[in-house]
């Protein structure tokens, strides 16, 4: 298998080349359409510690950006606006221009962002408890901290759960190798005997 493996590639290393990067090139012209940004995005959320990771940094950047918006004087309608554009995921993008859709019929922030599920059930209470102090700039910040904190030792987690992976995965490597040479010098002294 080894062998085999070793011959493909050395015969056919610019079919390879040329096959990887023709599926680069096809999925990033995907990924620049509407519909398969949209695909993409609400898939990214849903790989399991990466798309919790992902959710987390866009809360984030959207209820920093709001806050500074909102504290700044820039109008909810228009703040919302620009906050959507920076959010970085087209779901959570679409959570927020429904909100502003909701917010211009009269309604509050927090409702609408809660029925959408894009963001968690923790960000939407805070919120509402932001309008009715008053004080939703503050609330918006201290939401953005606290998701900054979740990022980071999110990412630390991730580090340390692909570390024993990536051990396992290139232990497997280097003893599948070890194995594919040594096999076959002990089946010859064996057929030797």
């Amino acid at each position: 298998m080894v062998i085999g493996f070793s011959g493909i590639v050395q015969n056919w290393w610019w079919t390879l080349l040329a096959l990887a990067g023709g599926a680069a090139l096809i999925l990033r012209r995907w990924i620049a359409t509407e519909a398969g940004r949209r695909h993409f995005d609400r898939s990214l959320l849903q790989v399991p510690v990466l798309g919790s990771l992902i959710r987390k940094a866009a809360v984030s950047r959207v209820t920093r950006t709001l806050g500074t918006l909102l504290s700044s004087g820039v109008p909810i309608l228009e703040g919302l606006e620009i906050t959507a554009r920076t959010a970085g995921n087209c779901v959570i993008q679409d959570a927020i221009q429904e909100s502003r859709a909701a917010i211009r019929r009269g309604d509050s922030i927090a409702r609408p962002l809660r029925e959408t599920g894009a963001f968690p059930p923790m960000v939407a209470r805070m919120i509402h408890v932001g309008e009715e102090t008053g004080d939703l700039d503050g609330m918006l910040a201290r939401i953005a901290d606290f998701y900054d904190d979740e990022v980071d030792a999110g990412a630390e987690s991730l580090l340390k759960i692909l570390e024993p992976v990536l051990i396992v995965v290139l232990g497997g490597l280097v003893g599948g190798m070890i194995i594919a040479m040594y096999l076959p010098i002990f089946e010859l002294i064996n057929a030797i005997q």
